[in-house]
C-alpha cells in the first residue's frame, strides 16, 4: 500500500458506516506468498509500466525490447500482456533503484490523481476538509469529541476515521454528535485518497461543512498520501517528548499547523514548550502551532477560531 514498503498488501480494506453498521469492501484481500512481487519494466523508449506476479517457480513473460526489471516484494499494480517472450528467475534483479523508484512513482500519482478529484469536490462545494495525523495516543480522537461538543451544532462536522482495526473511534465521534464513517486499512499505516472518495460518497456531506479525517496514527506514511485536503494537521501531545519534529521531520514538513495536545499534562512530564516550540520552527518556519487541552479545554478557543477562519477562506476560493 505505501511507495515502497507494502505495508498492508493481502489485507482487506473496509468502510463500515455506525449508524447501520453497513460495512464495503474498498479492497479485496489477495492471498499471500513468498513469490508474490511486484515487476517494474521500463524500456527503451522510457515507457514504464508495473505489473505482479505470484508463482512458485521460474517464470516467463512477454517482451520485445531490452530493459531491467526488479523484483519488489508486496506491491499490486496495472497488469500488462505483449506479445514475445523471455524468461528468468525470480531471485534476478536488474535496475532495483531505477524500479523501485518507477514503482513508488506509479502509486503515488495515482493517488494523487484522486486526490486532485477530492479537492475539486470540495471546493466545488465549499467543504474544508483537514487531513490530521499523528502517532498513537496523541490524543487526535479526543480532540475531535471537544471540538464537536464544543461547536454544538453551529457547523455541521463530518468525519472519516483511519483505523487498522475496530469502529471504536467512529463511535465516540458519533456519540459526541458528529456523522461519522470507519475505514479500517488492516495493516495498511495510512488512509489513501480513494478511500476518502468512497467515504464522501457515504457521508453525503452538506454544502459548507467541515471535514475532518483522522488518518491511521503514524508520523512517516501519511506525509507522502494527498487525499485532497486543503492541508495537514499535526497533533503531537507534551508526553511524547521535545524532539519528535527533529525525529520525524518529513511530517512536520508536510503540515501547514501542528496542534500540540495534553498541555495540561506539561508539568508533570517535564515538558520543555520552549525547546519544542524551537525544534516545529527549526523543521517548518512557517508552521502554525496552537497549544490545547482536549481534557480542560485550555486552548481549544483557538483551535475553534483557526476552523472558522479556514472554513471562509474555503467558501471563498
Amino acid at each position: 500500500m505505501c511507495g515502497t514498503c507494502g505495508c498492508g498488501d493481502g489485507d482487506s480494506v473496509t468502510m463500515t458506516d455506525p449508524a447501520t453498521g453497513a460495512e464495503t469492501i474498498l479492497r479485496e484481500a489477495r492471498a499471500r506468498s513468498d513469490h508474490n512481487h511486484g515487476h517494474v519494466h521500463t524500456h527503451a523508449d522510457g515507457t514504464t509500466h508495473a505489473h505482479d506476479h505470484n508463482d512458485d517457480h521460474a517464470h516467463a513473460h512477454s517482451h520485445s525490447h531490452d530493459h531491467g526489471h526488479d523484483h519488489g516484494h508486496g506491491h499490486d499494480h496495472s497488469n500488462h500482456d505483449r506479445g514475445d517472450h523471455h524468461s528468468h528467475s525470480p531471485t534476478q534483479a536488474h535496475g532495483a533503484d531505477d524500479g523501485l523508484v518507477a514503482l513508488q512513482t506509479a502509486v503515488l500519482a495515482k493517488n494523487d490523481a484522486v486526490a486532485a478529484q477530492n479537492r475539486g469536490w470540495f471546493r466545488g462545494r465549499g467543504v474544508l476538509a483537514l487531513n490530521l495525523v499523528s502517532s498513537p495516543g496523541a490524543g487526535k480522537t479526543s480532540l475531535l469529541e471537544r471540538t464537536i461538543r464544543d461547536f454544538g451544532g453551529e457547523i455541521d462536522i463530518a468525519v472519516i476515521e483511519g483505523d487498522q482495526m475496530t469502529t471504536n473511534d467512529a463511535d465516540r465521534i458519533r456519540a459526541a454528535g458528529a456523522r461519522a464513517i470507519q475505514i479500517n486499512t488492516g495493516s495498511g499505516c495510512h488512509l489513501e485518497a480513494d478511500m476518502v472518495a468512497s467515504a464522501l460518497d457515504a457521508l453525503a456531506l452538506r454544502a459548507g461543512s467541515l471535514l475532518l479525517i483522522e488518518n491511521v496514527g503514524n508520523l512517516v506514511c501519511p506525509a507522502m498520501f494527498d487525499l485532497g485536503e486543503r492541508m495537514k494537521v499535526a497533533v503531537i501531545s507534551v508526553t511524547e517528548g521535545e524532539d519528535k519534529p527533529l525525529k520525524y521531520p518529513h511530517m512536520f514538513r508536510a503540515a501547514s499547523v501542528v496542534v500540540v495536545n495534553k498541555i495540561d499534562l506539561a508539568p508533570h512530564v517535564d515538558f520543555d514548550q520552549a525547546a519544542f516550540l524551537a525544534n516545529i520552527k527549526a523543521v517548518n518556519p512557517s508552521a502554525q502551532i496552537i497549544m490545547t487541552s482536549a481534557r480542560t479545554g485550555e486552548g481549544m478557543e483557538n483551535w475553534r477560531a483557526f476552523l472558522k477562519q479556514e472554513m471562509v477562506k474555503q467558501a471563498q476560493t
